[in-house]
């Protein structure tokens, strides 16, 4: 064999062998550096792991309905699609010590986020059904139960092609939620008597790739939305203009005042209100836009964290022990505490997104004292 041949090929193998040993030292720093996340001490926090059994357990809610704490999730290989998830329901008289209830799925498609609402006498499960492997759902479906152990099978509802968040009520007569589109890029508020025929009201936003929309009622009546701008979005990079759209609206919710945050990318967000503020639970990317990548790109640390929210702005409050892939939680105010279900990656180190999407994940509960979040300092 030609001598520069040979001396070519070594070159190329020595070339490869140095990227691959470089990538495994930098994927061994990242694995085993230390946590970083800012939790408050202010909060007195106790918090435990509700489920684990090395699953990719991700997305999930939580309510209280009928003297028991309910709790779902995803249950799942990794973060993206598979035909393999399932949404597993379990409930609890303490949050706990949590009892399996049923399962639910799709057969040869993936199923995630859940989102809990208690209408009329029934609890619903709401439910998002999604084919391709990057997680980009199609529809929206749900579950109804009279008790809480026996439920309806899976039924697409409509408006088709509109993805649902949490729905919310003021007088137990008229409910109120947000949906994104399925392509993105749109999101709207939607309204029912019944939790299942549901009327447009308004369009809340359109452009930015919109994405994930929350709601929460002021004590003036107003709505007030937060959703997830994804921008230019590349999966190993991110982007430089992925932000958070804050919209206000007042009765009878038709147009819509917008501000900008660009604290970070409020992905998998819950909103709820205590003493007249209104606060969110969701993803934070602690990188924010400091590197040659952007918000969200599959190279940064992402934290669940609590905010305080405003029409014009967001302020981060705290983290919640967290790490890798993390976030979607549910919330219940009860007895003066504030229950938070949310999942993570494991929290001993401080991997980056790439490493969370493909390992096990618990799903974690944490208990707050209600005052003690009111009365973090921004």
């Amino acid at each position: 064999m030609n001598t520069t041949i040979i001396n070519t090929t070594k070159g190329l193998l020595v070339a490869i062998g140095t990227i691959l040993l470089v990538f495994l030292v930098i994927i061994g720093l990242w694995f085993f550096r230390d946590n970083a996340s800012e939790i408050s001490d202010r909060l007195d926090m106790r918090s435990w792991v509700a489920f684990h059994d090395g699953q990719h357990n991700s997305n999930t809610d939580l309510i209280f309905w009928k003297g028991h704490f309910y709790l779902v999730h995803q249950n799942s290989p990794y973060h993206m699609a598979s035909e393999k998830a399932k949404l597993i329901l379990h409930r609890s008289v303490d949050a706990k010590e949590w009892e399996t209830i049923t399962t639910f799925n799709v057969p040869g498609e993936d199923i995630r986020d859940p989102k809990f609402a208690a209408i009329r006498g029934k609890l619903i499960i709401y439910v998002l059904k999604n084919r391709g492997f990057e997680p980009a759902p199609y529809g929206t479906a749900i579950s109804t139960s009279t008790d809480g152990k026996n439920w309806t099978a899976l039924e697409d509802i409509e408006p088709t092609g509109w993805l649902f968040w949490r729905p919310k009520t003021r007088d137990e007569k008229t409910w109120y939620t947000t949906a994104y589109w399925k392509d993105h890029g749109r999101s709207i508020l939607l309204k029912s008597a019944d939790g299942i025929n549901w009327s447009i009201v308004s369009k809340i936003h359109e452009g930015d790739r919109n994405d994930e929309t929350a709601m929460e009622f002021m004590n003036d009546g107003r709505i007030l939305v937060t959703a997830r701008l994804e921008g230019d979005r590349a999966w190993h990079q991110g982007s430089m203009n992925a932000r958070t759209l804050i919209a206000t609206s007042r009765f009878p919710y038709t147009s819509w005042n917008k501000n900008i945050s660009r604290l970070t990318r409020l992905d998998g967000p819950v909103l709820f209100s205590y003493r007249g503020k209104i606060y969110a639970v969701a993803r934070f990317d602690p990188e924010q836009y400091d590197h040659w990548y952007g918000m969200s790109s599959l190279l940064g640390r992402k934290r669940t964290s609590i905010y305080r929210v405003s029409p014009e702005k967001l302020t981060r409050l705290t983290d919640l022990p967290s790490a890798g892939d993390t976030s979607y939680p549910g919330i219940v105010m009860k007895d003066g505490y504030l229950y938070i279900s949310y999942y993570t990656s494991n929290i001993d180190g401080d991997y980056p997104w790439l490493l969370g999407l493909v390992t096990e994940s618990n799903i974690m509960m944490a208990r707050i004292p209600l005052e003690n979040i009111r009365t973090i300092k921004e």
